[in-house]
């Protein structure tokens, strides 16, 4: 066990698909998985390991922001034999062509964040999602016919931004959202591999956005995308 987890070893599949709300943690387990049991409630971050298509596959929340995706994707990785981590989410669309409800694959992530100086003393400000699990993201998008745009994002630490300059950050990146950097961070630093897919909840150019309830029990094509994609191969995704 760690300070956040009090999962066994063996209570945690090295796949793992990591929404930031816990009810969506059970949404997922009750609705996709079979044979799902609870692993984890520490501080209300729930997990639950089960069956999707006879692959053993984990649901772990990991909280809102940076920092908490930091801890416990530090920890699934780092002492739970973790190999790869899918984040699923929503995400503030900067762009006309990016429309609320469209599911967005991360290429990169960009941010302002000292997590990775802080890990590393490094300074990146860019960090790359794992090519050979897009490619495998890519590949079961036209299968399930599911209309996916790509590009970088913008992983924030703070929600309420008033200072922020849309049209500068615009010009790098496509939306935002709050916990892909860290992810990623760790994926990098302990040699993981780790990607990110995004619903659109709402947008900065239509004003348009769904409600908390939308946010929760509509991302089902975002959430079969992500199994699918986890489970077809692999867990080092070699078979591309």
């Amino acid at each position: 066990m760690t300070p956040h987890i009090e999962s066994k070893l063996t209570d945690i599949s090295p796949l793992v698909i990591m929404p930031g709300d816990p009810k969506r943690v059970e949404y997922i387990a009750n609705n996709y998985l079979n044979d799902a049991y609870l692993v984890n409630s520490v501080r209300g971050e729930l997990a639950y390991t089960g069956y999707y298509k006879g692959k053993r596959i984990t649901i772990f929340s990991s909280g809102m922001g940076i920092p908490s995706m930091g801890i416990y994707s530090y920890e699934l990785f780092k002492y739970y034999n973790v190999e790869t981590i899918i984040r699923i989410g929503s995400a503030g669309s900067y762009k006309e062509d990016l429309l609320v409800k469209d599911i967005f694959l991360v290429t990169s992530s960009y941010s302002n964040s000292p997590y990775y100086k802080d890990l590393t003393s490094k300074n990146d400000t860019t960090l790359y999602t794992s090519n050979d699990i897009n490619k495998v993201v890519e590949k079961t998008s036209k299968l399930l016919n599911i209309n996916l745009k790509e590009g970088q994002v913008y992983s924030t630490e703070t929600f309420y931004n008033d200072l922020l300059d849309i049209k500068e950050i615009s010009s790098l990146c496509d939306c935002v959202e709050m916990e892909s950097f860290s992810l990623l961070a760790n994926a990098k630093y302990l040699n993981k591999k780790a990607s990110c897919l995004l619903t659109i909840s709402d947008s900065f150019i239509t004003k348009e956005k769904l409600t908390s309830e939308e946010r929760e029990k509509n991302f089902n094509d975002m959430i079969t995308l992500a199994l699918e994609s986890i489970t077809t191969h692999n867990t080092r995704f070699s078979q591309l």
